[in-house]
């Protein structure tokens, strides 16, 4: 393989992070959107019973367009310089695999530590469901559960690494993600959980918001790791240039 600095790829991983921005915002707009408006207007029915309803400072369509998009670029951009730097770490480290199977490898392990396990403690809420006044509260327990998956997640990798000369990969990997699964489990029954939803709010909704939400994330990191798998590949395998022509067999 060439050498290639981390630089390089950080770009690559960022340029990944766009499309998979890109990805998510079609995804977004597609899946998300509807449910948003329909539970913005079962907030805005309910202002309009008690005599709050406020005109919003940012018209509805300019959120779904230019601001979503301006969003999801936002995030695929950081998220993909992150992984691009998580990338550099694990090549070499996590096994004999290629630069297309450790940019899957890390796009699925970061799509669990940063997205699934945190959502299955703490699923996104659509607008009109949540207290204001526990905001700052609801969001600290989010970052905190994001924290603490990718703190088990590594010592899962530690471990699994430490007990691998002993019991072979396979049974080490088994070993280190139950190991995992507990540790994650156990964050789940001690930190506080969070249930604000209204009686009246349809369940469905909810249910396809968080669905919706998932799927998004999913996007994200599926689109990445395929991108920036590409593009990893072709800036560290070396470039195939022919040294001799075929010569005809006489």
């Amino acid at each position: 393989m060439n050498t290639v600095s981390p630089r390089a790829l950080l770009v690559r991983g960022m340029l990944a992070g766009l499309l998979a921005g890109v990805a998510a915002f079609l995804v977004s707009y597609l899946l998300g959107e509807s449910k948003v408006d329909a539970a913005i207007a079962i907030e805005e029915a309910g202002e309009a019973a008690h005599d709050h309803a406020e005109a919003a400072p940012v018209s509805r369509a300019l959120q779904a367009t230019a601001g979503l998009g301006t969003g999801t670029l936002l995030y695929g951009l950081a998220l993909g310089g992150i992984a691009a730097l998580v990338f550099c770490f694990a090549l070499g480290r996590i096994g004999r695999f290629g630069p297309r199977a450790t940019a899957a490898l890390v796009s699925g392990g970061l799509f669990v530590t940063v997205a699934l396990v945190p959502f299955l403690k703490y699923p996104a809420n659509p607008p009109a469901v949540g207290d204001p006044g526990t905001v700052v509260r609801r969001t600290t327990l989010y970052l905190l559960m994001i924290a603490l998956s990718v703190l088990l997640a590594s010592a899962a990798l530690i471990l699994g690494r430490r007990l691998a000369p002993r019991l072979g990969n396979w049974n080490a990997s088994v070993v280190a993600s139950l190991a995992f699964v507990a540790a994650v489990g156990l964050a789940y029954a001690l930190l506080p959980g969070v249930n604000e939803v209204p009686e009246d709010f349809p369940a469905t909704l909810i249910w396809q918001f968080r669905l919706a939400s998932l799927a998004i994330q999913a996007t994200v990191w599926t689109t990445f790791g395929l991108a920036f798998g590409f593009l990893a590949e072709r800036a560290i395998a070396p470039a195939v240039t022919p040294k001799e022509a075929v010569q005809p067999t006489s």
